[in-house]
């Protein structure tokens, strides 16, 4: 979850038993998604049997996916990006049709830093009606909003017990943040938000994360921690408490996203496109209308090389700008090498903005198609949560049952 950013989880087999479990709407809400916003043919609504979980020994079981699971998401905080757009959402899409997936608004991740209150539940809905308009289908993934989900506060606060202080104090972006705002701006949930994170992949037991490189050591602490609690309660000692035994958690093993998905600053080629970036012009947002975007690329930063070149390690904003009309057009970097290595930069610059404009122009249709229907956006995000539930209840209660506490009967 990015800065406290992009978000992701696993799944794990926690019984031999083989039950299965199908993320899905209603079959009048996927009826009325696919009608209302001409998307593509989905699977019928034909009833799915799902096994209910174990309860032998008050050891819950959650539903097992006959995919492996893959769980993430983005702050509803500041404006969905290009960057956001190819490192994260629109991997998404493609991943919904292999594995078992739920994407989720990490609104709880997005209070981590001053804020504004008033737009947090505003900010939400529209993260949700973007990963909708960019094409996830909410009858192949789980689209919910993560406080919806309140076993990931609960999840988070045991795993704090268990997470050793000197592992949080490593953490490099809580350290740069810190550095910036001092101590007395800083809230304890930037330091601990790490914790949440790896609740966020834990309590979905689910098999891979989605990873950038700024989130690789945010990972190595969730599997860590998954193997210490794992250790600390897992195994015989959960047994004799009356639980399954063996592992609690999966220990999740990270997805790396496809090569050249990292977008960069349109003011810094050597910085990330960032939503905490001070100036607007840094970034194309999802949203930007026809206008900006014109502006935007028009001023954006180049160099006084002639021709145009990727890889260049003297020509960061070359390699950037190229590397966004190669993801947005479609094309091969061979492609467009050689359709724009003799290219001026005003021309060049006329060729990328016309192509931004044609991707993005129907998301943005779709957009408002979506946020003009609040009963459909509530439905998809109701239903997601109920699906999420069901999973993170079975992982929390079994935690609760291992760490020794007292059952609800």
């Amino acid at each position: 979850m990015g800065g406290t950013g992009t978000v992701v989880s696993q799944f794990l087999n926690l019984s031999s038993s083989s039950s299965s479990y199908s993320p899905r709407l209603s079959c009048a809400a996927s009826t009325l998604l696919h009608s209302r916003f001409s998307l593509p043919s989905i699977r019928s609504c034909t009833s799915s049997a799902t096994a209910a979980p174990s309860t032998s020994s008050d050891t819950l079981t959650p539903p097992t996916p006959l995919k492996k699971r893959v769980v993430s998401g983005v702050q509803p905080t500041g404006s969905i990006h290009l960057g956001n757009y190819f490192g994260a959402i629109k991997n998404w899409v493609a991943l919904q049709n292999t594995y078992d997936t739920l994407f989720f608004i990490v609104d709880l991740h997005a209070i981590t830093l001053p804020y504004e209150a008033q737009q947090l539940s505003k900010a939400s809905r529209s993260t949700a009606a973007i990963y909708l308009a960019c094409g996830v289908d909410p009858s192949k993934a789980s689209v919910f909003v993560q406080s919806h989900v309140r076993a990931h506060v609960e999840l988070m606060w045991l795993l704090s017990s268990a997470t050793p202080i000197g592992w949080l104090n490593k953490m490099i972006q809580f350290k740069e943040k810190s550095r910036k705002a001092g101590d007395e701006e800083v809230g304890v949930a930037l330091l601990t938000y790490p914790v949440l994170m790896a609740s966020d992949i834990l309590l979905y037991q689910s098999d891979f994360v989605p990873v950038g490189e700024d989130q690789k050591q945010h990972l190595e602490l969730t599997r860590d921690l998954a193997e210490r609690v794992n250790y600390l309660y897992g195994g015989r000692k959960w047994k004799k408490l009356g639980g399954r035994g063996g592992a609690i958690f999966k220990v999740p093993e990270p997805l790396i996203p496809p090569a050249g998905a990292r977008i960069m600053s349109l003011t810094d080629g050597l910085s990330k496109m960032s939503k905490s970036a001070p100036s607007d012009q840094s970034r194309i947002n999802m949203l930007d209308p026809k206008d900006l975007i014109v502006n935007k690329i028009k001023r954006c930063k180049t160099d006084a090389y002639p021709g145009l070149e990727f890889d260049n390690p003297e020509r960061p904003e070359c390699n950037n700008l190229l590397s966004i009309y190669q993801l947005i057009s479609g094309k091969t970097k061979e492609e467009v090498v050689q359709e724009c290595q003799n290219m001026n930069w005003g021309t060049f610059k006329t060729l990328l903005t016309d192509a931004l404009i044609d991707h993005l122009h129907p998301i943005q249709v779709r957009y408002d198609e979506i946020m003009s229907d609040s009963g459909y956006l509530d439905e998809v995000l109701a239903e997601g949560a109920r699906n999420a539930s069901e999973i993170a209840e079975a992982t929390v209660n079994n935690v609760y049952q291992a760490m020794g506490f007292l059952g609800r009967r």
